[in-house]
C-alpha cells in the first residue's frame, strides 16, 4: 500500500509530506486548493511525462518521493528481485524534474526508466481517472478479474501452461522440420565417414609403431651395414682393452694412478662386451623385407589420407570417429524426436480443448453474474441507464492460445440506445471512476492491486447516491487501501483518515498545504462541506451524526 508521499517544489507546493494508513483516506478542500497536486505528483512517480513548467517558480528542480509497503505483495517483490532493485519490505519511487526539462526516475535509489516505473506502478496502485494508470482499461486485467470472479484463476493458469507446452513443442518441431533436408544430407555424409573410419580400424599408438617400422624397413641395408661395422669395432676395441689390462697386471707396476687406470680399463671392457651383445641382439631383429615394407607404407598412406580429409593429426582419428558417431546418432534420432513431438502435441491439444471448453463455460456463467451485479451496483450509483457487458469474443486460432478460446473485454453503454463500447472510450472521468468503482466493489478482494485512488467519483451525484458512493468506498477499503478526492460530505464522512488541502497566498506567491485532521477537526471540515463559509451549530451536529454513523 502507499505509505507516504513527499512533494517538494512542485507547482504551488513548497514541501508536502503525507503519511497514509490502511483503510479509506479522504482528501478534501476548497476548489483550487491543490487536491490534484497529490495525484499529479504520484503520477510522475509512476512514469508520467514531466512538464518542466511544473517546477515551482524560483526553484531549480522539483522532487517527488513515494514509499510503498510491499510486505504483502510477492509479485512486486519478485519484479524488483528480477531487476536487482532490492526487494525489501518497502519500495521507494523517486522522480526529479529540473527547470531545464531534464527528468530522472529512481526505484530504491537506482536510476531506472519511466517504463520500469510504469510497470512496477501497475502492481502497486490504480489511479481511477488517469487512463495511464487505470488497469481496468486493459483487457488482460479484465480477463483476470473475470476469472477471479468466476473462481477460475487456477484453471486459467493450468490452461496457460498446457498452451505454453504445446507452443514450445511446436517451435521445436518447426525447427526440426525446417532443417530436416540438411539433417538427412549431413547424416549421409556422416554415415560414409563413420563407416570409412570403422573399416580403417585404427588402434591406439598404431601410427607411432608403423612409422618406426617403416623407418627401419626402409633403411634395413644401411642399418645392417652400420651395425655390423660397429660390432666389428667393438670386438677390436674390446680385444685391445683386454690386452692393455693384462699388461698392467704386472706386480712391478703399482701406484694409485695405475690402479685407477686398471679400474677404468676393466669397466670399459665390460661395457664394450655389453654393447657387443646389444648389437648382436639388434642385428638378429633386423631383416630386409620388401613385402612387409610395402604393407606398412600402404597402411600409413591410408591413415594419412583419411587424416588429411578430416584435417587432424593421424593420432587423433580415433577421437574423430567417436565424435562423428555421436553426431550421427543424434541426427538419426531427429526423425524419432519429430514423431515423439507430434504425439506429445496431439495429447496436449486434447488436454487443451478439454480444459479450454470447461473454462469457457465457467467464464460464460461468470460473465452473466458479473454483468448483473455490476449493473445493480451502477443503478445504486445513479447510473441506472448504463448497460454493462462482458464480451466473450471467440478467437480465430489454429493452435492453442494461452488465454483460452475467447477474448475477454468489458464494455459499457452510458446512454439508452447506445451500443456498448470499450471502457477506454468513456470520455467522462466521473463516469469512468464510478464504473470502475462498481466493478471493483463487485469483484471485491479478487483484485491484485493493493491501493486505489478515486478522483472525484462523486461528480454529478448527491444526496442518497453520494452516501452510497461513500459506503461503497469504505466497503472496498476492507480489502484494499482506498484514497479518495471528494467534494461531498457523505463520502468524506466515511474515511478512516481525513486529509485537508488548503491554499494560502500573498502578493508574491501561492502555497498549498495539507494536514491530517483530528476528530474535532473532521467535524469542522464536514460541517464546512455541508454549510459553506458560515458554519452553524446545526451543520456541526449534522457532521457529528454522519461521522458517528460511519464508524463501526
Amino acid at each position: 500500500m502507499l505509505a507516504h508521499l513527499s512533494i517538494a517544489n512542485y507547482t504551488i507546493a513548497d514541501q508536502l509530506d503525507m503519511e497514509f494508513r490502511a483503510g479509506m483516506t479522504v482528501l478534501t478542500g476548497e476548489t483550487g486548493a491543490g487536491k490534484s497536486i497529490m495525484l499529479d505528483a504520484l503520477g510522475l512517480c509512476l512514469g508520467d511525462r514531466a512538464d518542466p513548467k511544473a517546477v515551482r517558480v524560483g526553484c531549480e528542480r522539483a522532487e517527488i518521493t513515494a514509499g510503498f509497503d510491499i510486505s504483502a505483495l510477492p509479485e512486486a517483490q519478485r519484479w524488483l528481485r528480477d531487476r536487482e532493485l532490492d526487494a525489501e519490505l518497502e519500495c521507494i519511487l523517486r522522480r526529479v524534474i529540473t527547470r531545464e526539462g531534464r527528468s530522472r526516475a529512481f526505484i530504491n535509489g537506482k536510476a531506472c526508466t519511466l517504463q520500469d516505473c510504469s510497470q512496477l506502478g501497475e502492481l502497486l496502485i490504480d489511479i481511477h481517472s488517469q487512463h495511464e494508470h487505470q488497469s481496468l482499461l486493459r483487457r488482460e486485467t479484465q480477463r483476470q478479474l473475470l476469472d477471479a470472479f468466476a473462481k477460475q484463476t487456477g484453471p486459467a493458469r493450468e490452461l496457460q501452461q498446457v498452451a505454453s507446452d504445446w507452443l514450445r513443442r511446436q517451435r521445436e518441431l518447426q525447427e526440426l522440420s525446417s532443417t530436416h533436408a540438411e539433417y538427412n544430407a549431413r547424416a549421409q555424409l556422416l554415415q560414409y565417414q563413420v563407416e570409412e573410419l570403422e573399416q580403417l580400424q585404427i588402434q591406439a599408438d598404431e601410427v607411432t609403431t608403423l612409422e618406426t617400422d617403416q623407418k627401419q624397413l626402409a633403411n634395413a641395408e644401411q642399418i645392417l651395414q652400420a651395425a655390423q661395422q660397429a660390432l666389428e669395432l667393438c670386438d677390436a676395441q674390446e680385444d685391445g682393452t683386454r690386452r692393455a689390462l693384462h699388461l698392467l697386471q704386472d706386480e712391478q707396476l703399482f701406484g694409485p694412478a695405475l690402479a685407477s687406470a686398471r679400474e677404468l680399463l676393466d669397466s670399459a671392457a665390460i661395457q664394450l662386451n655389453e654393447a657387443h651383445s646389444e648389437l648382436q641382439h639388434y642385428l638378429a631383429g633386423v631383416e630386409i623385407d620388401p613385402s612387409r615394407l610395402n604393407q606398412v607404407e600402404n597402411r600409413l598412406d591410408k591413415i594419412y589420407d583419411i587424416a588429411r580429409k578430416h584435417r587432424v593429426k593421424p593420432e587423433h582419428l580415433a577421437d574423430v570417429q567417436q565424435q562423428l558417431g555421436e553426431e550421427l546418432t543424434g541426427l538419426m534420432g531427429s526423425d524419432a524426436r519429430m514423431d515423439e513431438l507430434q504425439s506429445e502435441m496431439t495429447t496436449l491439444q486434447q488436454q487443451y480443448q478439454s480444459k479450454a471448453a470447461k473454462l469457457s463455460q465457467a467464464r460464460q456463467r461468470g460473465a452473466k453474474k458479473l454483468t448483473q451485479r455490476v449493473e445493480q451496483q451502477l443503478a445504486e450509483l445513479a447510473m441506472a441507464t448504463c448497460r454493462f457487458e462482458v464480451s466473450l469474443k471467440p478467437r480465430d486460432q489454429d493452435s492453442p492460445h494461452p488465454q483460452g478460446l475467447e477474448e475477454v473485454e468489458f464494455k459499457i453503454s452510458t446512454n439508452p440506445g447506445q451500443e456498448t463500447q470499450a471502457l477506454g472510450k468513456i470520455t467522462s472521468g466521473g463516469e469512468l471512476s464510478r464504473i470502475s468503482l462498481a466493478i471493483q466493489v463487485v469483484t471485491g478482494s479478487t483484485s491484485t492491486v493493493p491501493s486505489m485512488v478515486f478522483d472525484e467519483v462523486d461528480v454529478g451525484v448527491g444526496g442518497a447516491v453520494a452516501e452510497v458512493v461513500g459506503r461503497l468506498l469504505r466497503r472496498l477499503s476492507e480489502s484494499a487501501q482506498v484514497l479518495c478526492v471528494t467534494h461531498l460530505p457523505q463520502v468524506a464522512s466515511q474515511g478512516h483518515q481525513h486529509l485537508r488541502v488548503s491554499k494560502s497566498a500573498d502578493t508574491h506567491q501561492a502555497l498549498t498545504s495539507m494536514a491530517e485532521l483530528a476528530e474535532d477537526e473532521k467535524v469542522e471540515e464536514i460541517a464546512r462541506m455541508l454549510g459553506g463559509i458560515d458554519i452553524t451549530e446545526q451543520a456541526r451536529a449534522h457532521a457529528e451524526s454522519m461521522l458517528e454513523s460511519a464508524s463501526p
